[in-house]
């Protein structure tokens, strides 16, 4: 509590903290355009075989439009309703487009597009998809995109979360935000597939330094009390930045244009950065008590306590954070994390958890294609539906708790994942209402998560454990568009392999102790007291045997009384005015009382 007494002292939540959060969490507007990028910026457009260069003779006697005219070059797909994407005939068949035709097409020879593609400008005037063709065959190279920034994203916390904790949050945080303003602003004039993969790897890498050090500072600021209601309100700025993505996409309708609009404001970002003040918590735990003093100075001042200039000194920030320095000293590594019973249980379980939340999660907002309707109305939706999503959250775990609610919302998610597999394509009013409501249960089963981490690692390991367990959701949203390849093989199994993750992550939720109204953990030995079953607490059920000063005492239970000490059991009684050891035998007629002992001296003296 020391340091959250000295934020008080400063104006707690005061002007410098509505700033200091509002300024911070505006990035989080261009977060969501970075994660969710590739939905746009690699759109797989409508597209066929070119046709090849043949004379187009006779076509005078064919009152057709153009699509009619491509009947001749390109067969039909397996429904029956739309051109091939991936074949085309081996030479032009002009009987075809005469009327009422019927012939035995599927006799007809066929081959690969060996003249590229012809796409379909409507939708998107370019993607990466149709400027280097990632289509048919070169298909996977479209999912691999994400695969590699989500790469980056996973290297940069690994990266970045360690150099935070040595140059400190604020330090890193603002060379992230130049990071992704000058990378990100380059992949738009990517000359090649290559280069672009390298240069979002390297914007992935900036994304998880803005979002670990941003958090941390932003939550090192604030006060213990207005902690959870501030961390809710600013996760809707990345509800609003996946409203704003679709927009700017269907603003602009070209890959590089785009890429450019959601990289250039973080110039503005790392302009305004420097105004930030690092964690003063940072700066004592690392030994520069001054500078964190003059921090603290500076926002009392933009609060307006002025007064607190004088008496807040060296000696009264290290009296009120002793505490935290002393804890400081002890190093703890993960390893620490699944060293012992309880602990290993909590993070085995979290590990399941939020790989499978990251993965459904992803897997859903990741292919918006799918649905049948206009990829810029189901980015707008699916930003939508997180509002009701983790206000749900939030009651849920007030009233259910944590646990139920983290098992609830896997279930649900899988549930609604497995059911829009038997809804037929034609349906896609109630395919894209299905598709909403599980990424609303992913949404809130990500609000949840978050809260129930925090609450089961103790403090000394806390963020220990964080960057375990967010590292294995980096690793589920790396997997997630690359198991949309396997549609090749069977269309409905991503789908079974998201909504298997999620109800397998339901039933580890299941073994998680809950945590709703209990006093957060600071060891590992808290953690093992309360959950494992196996702390100092715990006593057998015929009794306990314990050692101490050379005395011995068996019994079946104890209890402190008056002005000495009396330990009652069937087997030991130990009185004010000395000590009388009683012991209990048992006859057939009955129960003998011995007197064994009386020993000189009063109270706890005579022990």
């Amino acid at each position: 509590m020391g340091f959250a007494e000295l934020l008080d002292d400063v104006g707690g939540f005061g002007r410098y903290q509505w700033l200091h959060v509002t300024l911070i969490s505006l990035p989080g507007l261009m977060m969501a355009s970075q994660n969710l990028l590739n939905n746009f910026i690699s759109g797989i457009p409508a597209h066929h075989c070119s046709p090849a260069n043949h004379s187009l003779h006779n076509l005078s006697h064919y009152q057709v439009d153009e699509q009619q005219l491509m009947k001749a070059f390109i067969p039909m797909d397996s429904s029956g309703k739309r051109l091939d994407r991936c074949r085309r005939y081996v030479e032009p068949q002009w009987h075809l487009l005469a009327a009422n035709v019927s012939a035995n097409v599927s006799a007809l020879p066929t081959e690969e597009c060996l003249d590229g593609w012809t796409f379909d400008r409507s939708e998107f005037h370019a993607t990466t998809v149709s400027e280097w063709d990632l289509v048919c065959t070169l298909r996977p190279l479209k999912q691999m995109i994400q695969t590699i920034y989500m790469g980056g994203v996973l290297t940069g916390a690994i990266i970045y979360g360690g150099l935070s904790d040595r140059f400190g949050r604020r330090s890193v945080l603002i060379w992230s935000y130049l990071q992704l303003g000058v990378l990100g602003c380059s992949s738009a004039l990517s000359p090649s597939y290559s280069t672009y993969c390298i240069l979002r790897f390297l914007s992935g890498m900036a994304v998880s330094g803005i979002i670990l050090n941003g958090v941390s500072l932003k939550v090192e600021w604030i006060p213990t009390k207005a902690r959870t209601l501030v961390g809710t309100l600013t996760s809707f700025f990345f509800t609003f930045g996946q409203m704003i993505l679709a927009g700017l996409a269907y603003w602009l309708r070209d890959w590089r244009k785009l890429q450019l609009i959601v990289c250039a404001p973080h110039f503005l970002f790392f302009a305004y950065s420097w105004w930030y003040s690092e964690s003063a918590r940072w700066l004592v735990l690392r030994r520069r008590s001054e500078d964190a003093l003059k921090t603290l100075h500076r926002v009392a001042r933009i609060n307006g306590k002025p007064e607190m200039i004088d008496k807040l000194t060296l000696e009264v920030l290290q009296s009120h954070m002793k505490k935290e320095m002393e804890l400081s000293q002890s190093s703890f590594t993960a390893y620490d994390l699944l060293r012992t019973r309880g602990m290993r249980r909590i993070s085995i379980c979290l590990i399941a958890v939020w790989f499978s939340t990251s993965f459904a999660y992803y897997g859903l907002a990741m292919d918006l294609q799918k649905f049948g309707v206009s990829i810029y109305l189901m980015q707008i939706i699916f930003g939508a539906v997180d509002f009701p999503a983790k206000l749900l959250a939030l009651g849920m775990l007030s009233y259910l708790g944590r646990r139920v609610s983290q098992a609830v919302c896997l279930f649900l998610s899988a549930l609604i994942i497995f059911a829009n597999i038997f809804v037929p394509t034609d349906m896609q009013t109630l395919r894209t209402t299905l598709a909403c409501l599980g990424k609303g249960f992913t949404s809130a089963s990500f609000t949840t998560v978050y809260l129930y981490t925090g609450e089961l690692y103790p403090t000394i390991l806390r963020q220990t454990g964080m960057g375990l367990v967010s590292t294995m959701a980096r690793i589920g949203s790396m997997a997630a568009p690359a198991v949309l390849i396997l549609d090749e093989v069977f269309p409905a199994l991503p789908s079974v392999v998201y909504g298997g993750a999620a109800v397998l992550a339901a039933g580890f939720a299941c073994f998680l102790p809950e945590t709703l109204n209990v006093p957060l953990p600071d060891t590992i030995d808290d953690v093992e007291e309360r959950w494992s079953g196996r702390g100092p607490a715990h006593q057998q059920e015929e009794g306990v045997t314990q050692q101490k000063e050379g005395v011995a005492l068996t019994g079946e239970g104890v209890a402190l009384t008056g002005e000495g000490v009396a330990l009652t059991g069937e087997g030991v009684a130990l009185t004010g005015e000395g000590v009388a050891l009683t012991a209990v035998e048992a006859s057939e007629d009955g129960l003998a009382l011995k007197e064994l002992k009386e020993a000189e001296g009063t109270g706890l003296n005579a022990l």
